[in-house]
């Protein structure tokens, strides 16, 4: 015979076996929390963060207008006191509207960024993952048969050697 399995322990199979399972039992759920948790980044980046930071920017914008106004206010009634504090409230929400500008373009750019990053490896995590679901449920089954078939060969009798003499 060309070929022949030298097996010192069907047990070993079978202890490899469950191991392997035990590690799908955990595997799995790893990988589908981490495809979950990078859909709840690029949600968050996308909708939450940036419906936040806009409105922010409406806001600041509108408070920045009021300010302007009432600066404007107050030059025509030319207190000089009353300009300088207003002239300070104009110069604070434009900062103000500047920040809430760069946060949005900071978030676009992120959103790019993590698409950019994460793509490849969620693609690498779904290939595990398909690998995980497809295949290795058919290595359990052939191990699992492996170890009837080694099983069902230890027990039947080796045939006594012919031709040998005492």
């Amino acid at each position: 015979m060309a070929e022949q399995a030298k097996v010192t322990s069907v047990e070993a199979i079978e202890q490899f076996r469950a191991a392997l399972i035990l590690f799908l039992s955990s595997a799995r759920p790893a990988l589908e929390e981490v495809s979950a948790e990078i859909a709840r980044a690029k949600s968050w980046l996308q909708n939450d963060q940036r419906r936040f930071w806009e409105n922010e920017l409406r806001v600041r914008q509108r408070k920045l207008e009021e300010a302007q106004q009432e600066l404007f206010s107050a030059r025509l009634s030319s207190f000089q006191e009353t300009t300088s504090l207003q002239q300070m409230a104009v110069n604070r929400w434009q900062r103000a509207a500047r920040e809430a500008e760069e946060k949005i373009a900071r978030l676009k750019k992120w959103d790019r960024e993590l698409e950019n990053r994460s793509e490849p490896l969620v693609k690498q995590a779904e290939q595990f993952h398909t690998f995980l679901t497809t295949e290795m449920p058919k290595a359990i089954a052939y191990l699992a048969q492996s170890v009837k078939t080694l099983e069902a060969y230890a027990s039947v009798s080796a045939p006594a050697k012919t031709g040998e003499s005492a």
